[in-house]
């Protein structure tokens, strides 16, 4: 199959042929439809990720359908049209005996722990506790998301953030993450105020209903009358998460969604004096998706409006070499 391949961090990108995966006994082989380009793949890429070895096979966003199946598989069928949550469970740990699939404690994930998605074929363990069946009227570039970023962007607004309508609701970054956090918490009922130092991104978070921008944590407190009741670092910095927290009103809530190189100071006198709660959110169990996919297929949810790019496999490595270099809004998807 053709797949991206980099066989050093940092180093040279390229489309290669390599051998076509197979499944392992309860496990399948999804041919790729669709596959979000996310910061994560440029941490990854960069090394920032224990879990990857060399060479390696990015992608961890993906939808399509499934092209062979391992033995001990039942419930599905070479055909069937699927996503997967980006934290593949193993279905039978402690974490995920209670449910919390997305920390389970010998989880894998495609395009980290194992070769990924920006390939033809992208091989998936434990197929009954992560296979997320797609209703035809969900095409697969909207799809893509939803292993990822926005099924990330909905827990931690929904689930972790405990977000109640009339809230306020701030989204630091409004890249692929935040936007999908600002659409979440629109559909929610919340009032959104979007932050970014993009023009361009700001303009997608007001499309996608964000009630007002700011471009830092003074501005939320001032726009919002006193600090937001929600606040997401959906970017992953050491600016991004002080100002998420210190955006806060008394008592707020701060989720962490993106990913950190290294651990930031994080302005703990605020935490103490504000009664804050400082919360993270790693991904969604393939089993809360159903509410998920309710809010796309209704409409509540405009994924499509997210997507700003499609590019064939070959542009893959182009694109995820400059992430860090070449601003970009919305979100990118690679269809091979």
């Amino acid at each position: 199959m053709r797949a991206v391949l980099f066989e050093e961090f940092a180093g040279p990108v390229a489309v290669r042929s390599v051998p076509d995966p197979t499944p392992s006994r309860g496990g399948v082989v999804i041919q790729v439809g669709a596959t979000g380009l996310c910061r994560s793949d440029w941490h990854g890429w960069q090394g920032h990720d224990p879990d990857i070895a060399l060479p390696h096979v990015p992608g961890h966003e993906l939808a399509g359908t499934i092209a062979a199946l391992g033995s001990d598989v039942r419930g599905w069928a070479v055909g069937d049209r699927v996503t997967v949550p980006f934290v593949c469970a193993c279905g039978r740990c402690p974490a995920c005996a209670a449910g919390a699939q997305q920390v389970c404690e010998r989880q894998t994930q495609p395009g980290f722990t194992h070769w990924g998605s920006f390939a033809e074929f992208v091989a998936i363990d434990n197929a009954g506790v992560n296979l997320v069946g797609l209703p035809a009227e969900v095409p697969f570039d909207v799809a893509a998301g939803l292993g990822c970023r926005v099924a990330t962007s909905f827990r931690a607004v929904v689930a972790q953030g405990r977000v109640a309508p009339g809230e306020w609701v701030a989204v630091h970054g409004c890249g692929g993450v935040g936007l999908s956090a600002v659409a979440v918490a629109v559909a929610a009922g919340a009032r959104v105020v979007a932050v970014d130092i993009s023009p361009q991104a700001l303009l997608l978070a007001r499309d996608l209903g964000a009630e007002a921008v700011a471009a830092s944590a003074a501005e939320v407190v001032e726009v919002t009358g006193g600090g937001a009741h929600l606040s997401l670092d959906a970017l992953g910095s050491a600016v991004t998460c002080a100002g998420s927290i210190n955006s806060l009103r008394r008592r707020g809530r701060h989720v962490q969604v993106g990913l950190l190189p290294t651990d930031p100071p994080v302005p703990m006198g605020r935490v103490i004096a504000y009664e804050l709660a400082v919360l993270g959110s790693h991904g969604m169990p393939a089993h809360a998706y159903p509410a998920l996919l309710g809010l796309v297929t209704s409409g509540r949810l405009p994924v499509d409006r997210m997507i700003t790019r499609h590019l064939p496999l070959a542009g893959a490595p182009a694109a995820l070499t400059a992430m860090d270099t070449t601003p970009g809004n919305g979100v990118t998807i690679i269809e091979p």
